[in-house]
């Protein structure tokens, strides 16, 4: 009886272990994220985000919060050569005979970074692409790289995170469940409330991202 019961759990275990190597299998693999966070612009998005929005602004058109401090200075972003953006960043205005305002970052921040935020500059003006990236800077663990719902972490919820490729929700109902979380929404408790962490900018951003990766746009 003993070594049957042994039997019994051993095929037990086996048919467990499988299961959770298909789960795993049919996720993102790590490589595949690990590639995706790598890229240059979202790297460049965070330093962004860390060290350059409280004056440009999310949208990098000059409307932030310490806007005002500057008087008339136009701290919008424009579109400028990657060479002439490279300068401006290491050395400051000062140094490219701009504001004296915009700080040198080449003590701050390292080669790498610099480059990285440089390639975010040349979009952060368009709301797709910043949108992407708050979806990858923030999503992509449950929801997959591509919103298919098959992201790392996906195998550990059930329900299975949403298949945002096929979602039939309209914007705002997107935009609602973002800041407010699934459970406000009757919808699964593990989609956290994200308007505690991202702005309404963000979410928004986030939303128009979330309309191309539908299936069939």
């Amino acid at each position: 009886m003993r070594q049957a019961l042994t039997k019994i759990l051993a095929a037990l275990s086996i048919l467990l272990c499988s299961s959770a190597a298909a789960l795993k299998a049919d996720s993102d693999s790590r490589e595949i994220v690990s590639a995706e966070l790598a890229k240059p612009v979202i790297r460049g998005a965070i330093v962004f985000k860390n060290y350059c929005v409280l004056c440009h602004g999310e949208r990098g058109d000059g409307l932030a919060r310490s806007a005002k401090l500057y008087g008339v200075v136009n701290l919008a972003i424009r579109k400028l050569d990657e060479e002439y953006l490279q300068k401006i960043v290491r050395k400051g205005g000062a140094g490219v005979g701009r504001s004296a305002f915009m700080p040198m970052w080449k003590a701050e921040l390292s080669e790498e970074q610099i480059n990285d935020v440089v390639s975010y500059l040349e979009l952060v003006g368009d709301n797709v692409s910043r949108g992407e990236v708050v979806f990858k800077t923030n999503c992509i663990l449950c929801h997959g790289i591509t919103g298919n719902g098959k992201g790392r972490a996906s195998h550990l919820f059930d329900p299975r995170p949403a298949d945002l490729t096929r979602s039939d929700k309209n914007d705002d109902y997107k935009r609602m469940i973002i800041t407010t979380g699934g459970e406000s929404m009757g919808r699964s408790a593990a989609m956290p409330a994200w308007g505690e962490q991202l702005s309404p900018q963000e979410i928004g951003d986030a939303v128009n991202y979330l309309r191309t990766l539908l299936v069939g746009n």
